[in-house]
C-alpha cells in the first residue's frame, strides 16, 4: 500500500461507537464497492466505499463487514468477510489479504472467505431482530448506477421481509462527523501534499500555459508523495472560466493579465484535502483584482473565526453572506438599494456570491455531518468564500479545511501561501 495507514484501534473505536448506537439484537452489514467497468476489458480505479473503510480500515474489493453486538456466540459479534487469495490471483492482480493480514489491519479477530457469507448470515439472522442497512443518504447523493451495496440490500431485504430495517446512515453521520486525533493526522497528511503542489505551480506559471499543464504539474506532485491523485475533480479555471462553479474542462490558455482559479486537493489514505487558491498568470494581481482579492479573504478570515462549538450552521452561513454584503458594497458592485430591496430567500450578496461558504469534509470531499445540529468540537469544514464578476472575467475563491477546536481551531492549510504579498513573492522569486 502506498500510503501510511491508520492503526487498527481506529477502526475497533469506531465500530464500537456505531454498535453502542444500535438497538437490542441488530445485525448490520456494510459492503465494499464494485470495480466498475468502462468499455473492453478496462475498469475504473477502485475507490473504497467510505463507510466501510471508516469501519473497518480495508481497502479491498469484495469485503464485507458484518456487526451483531449481541450475538450469543463472542466470535458472531464482529465478522469480516475477505475474497480468497491464490497464487493464480497473486500472479494477475498481486495477492489479496491474508486472514493474519485482515485482522492485523482491522481489528476483527473473526476473519472469513466471502463463500460463507451467505450461510453465515443465515444462521445469525434467525438470531437477529434488527437489520441494519446502509445507503448513500447524503444530501447531495444522486446515483444513477446501482452500486454494490444497493444490489446487496436489495437481495438480502427480498430474502429476509419479516425482520425490521433500521437505516444505518444516520448513527454514521453522527459518529463520521467528529473526526479522531489519527484521522487528523491523514487529513494533515493529504492537505501538505496539496501544499506541495501548489508550490510547484506558483513557479511553473506564466503567460501561454495551458490550465490542463498546471493540472498535471499538481498530479506530477501528489503521485510522487504517496496520494494516488486528486481527491477530487480539478478546476483549473483561468480568466472566464473562474466564474463557472464547476468547470472542469481545463482547456484553455492562461493568458497576461487573467487571473487562475485553483479549487484542487490531494487524496491520501482515502482522506480528502479541499483547497482554492487564485493567482495572477502574469506573476501580480492588478489593483482592481487585489481589491477583489482582499475582499473574499477578509471574509474567509471572519468566516473561520465564527465557526465555534455550538453555532448553528444556518446562523453561521447567515452571518458569512452580511460579511459579504458589506464587502460588495465597499467593491461598488452592489448597492443600498439593492440591500434594501432584496429578497430574504435570494439576498443581493447572491448575485456574486452564489454557494456556500462551508461543508463537511473527511474521508468524502462533501463528507456527512449533522447539518441541523450545532457545530461541535471534531468537526473539519472548508471555508471557502468567493466572489465572481463575469462581466470583469474574474473569480476568486479562496478555501481552507479547518479543525474545530473546544477554544479555536486549527488550520490544516495555514502553512500554504494565501495573502497576496505571499503569492507574488512565490512566483516572482
Amino acid at each position: 500500500m502506498r500510503y501510511q495507514k491508520l492503526p487498527s484501534s481506529l477502526y475497533v473505536r469506531n465500530r464500537k461507537a456505531f454498535a453502542d448506537a444500535m438497538e437490542n439484537k441488530g445485525l448490520a452489514l456494510f459492503f465494499s464497492n464494485d470495480i466498475y467497468p468502462t468499455s473492453a476489458d478496462g475498469t475504473l480505479p477502485f475507490k473504497q466505499a467510505s463507510d466501510a473503510f471508516y469501519l473497518s480500515g480495508v481497502d479491498q474489493e469484495e469485503t464485507i463487514l458484518l456487526l451483531f453486538p449481541d450475538a450469543h456466540n463472542p466470535a458472531d459479534r464482529e465478522i469480516l468477510f475477505s475474497l480468497e487469495t491464490s497464487k493464480e490471483l497473486a500472479i494477475w492482480h498481486g495477492a489479496k489479504l491474508t486472514k493474519e493480514e485482515a485482522t492485523e489491519q482491522t481489528g476483527v479477530q473473526n476473519i472469513q472467505w466471502l463463500t460463507a457469507f451467505d450461510s453465515t448470515l443465515h444462521r445469525l439472522m434467525a438470531e437477529a431482530e434488527t437489520l441494519y442497512l446502509n445507503d448513500n443518504q447524503h444530501t447531495r447523493a444522486n446515483s444513477p448506477v446501482e452500486t454494490r451495496e444497493m444490489r446487496e440490500n436489495n437481495r438480502i431485504r427480498a430474502k429476509y421481509p419479516n425482520h425490521t430495517i433500521c437505516r444505518s446512515a444516520p448513527i454514521l453521520h453522527k459518529i463520521r462527523s467528529r473526526k479522531s486525533d489519527d484521522e487528523i493526522v491523514q487529513m494533515q497528511r493529504a492537505c501538505d501534499i496539496t501544499k506541495a503542489g501548489f508550490d510547484r505551480v506558483l513557479q511553473f506559471v506564466k503567460p501561454g500555459v495551458m490550465e490542463y499543464e498546471i493540472e498535471a504539474e499538481f498530479m506530477h506532485e501528489f503521485l510522487r508523495r504517496g496520494s494516488r491523485g486528486f481527491a477530487y475533480t480539478p478546476i483549473i479555471g483561468s480568466g472566464f472560466n473562474a466564474c463557472v462553479l464547476h468547470y472542469i474542462e481545463n482547456q484553455s490558455e492562461c493568458k497576461d493579465g487573467d487571473v487562475i482559479l485553483m479549487d484542487v486537493g490531494a487524496e491520501y489514505g482515502n482522506y480528502a484535502a479541499d483547497m482554492t487558491r487564485c493567482i495572477p498568470v502574469s506573476g501580480k494581481f492588478t489593483a482592481r483584482q487585489k481589491a477583489v482579492y482582499n475582499a473574499v479573504y477578509s471574509v474567509m478570515q471572519d468566516a473561520i473565526k465564527l465557526l465555534k462549538p455550538g453555532v448553528s450552521l444556518h446562523e453561521y452561513h447567515k452571518e458569512v453572506g452580511e460579511l459579504m454584503t458589506k464587502q460588495l458594497l465597499d467593491l461598488k458592485l452592489i448597492d443600498n438599494h439593492d440591500v434594501e430591496k432584496q429578497n430574504l430567500a435570494w439576498p443581493a450578496y447572491k448575485k456574486y456570491f452564489m454557494h456556500g461558504t462551508s461543508h463537511f469534509i473527511g474521508l468524502d470531499v462533501h463528507d456527512v455531518g449533522l447539518w441541523n445540529e450545532p457545530i461541535q468540537e471534531g468537526n473539519v469544514f472548508t471555508v471557502e468564500p468567493g466572489i465572481y464578476i463575469r462581466e470583469e472575467n474574474l473569480g476568486i475563491r479562496l478555501e481552507n479545511n479547518i479543525v474545530i477546536k473546544k477554544d479555536g481551531f486549527i488550520d490544516l492549510m495555514g502553512h500554504i501561501p494565501l495573502e497576496v504579498e505571499e503569492i507574488e513573492e512565490a512566483m516572482n522569486r
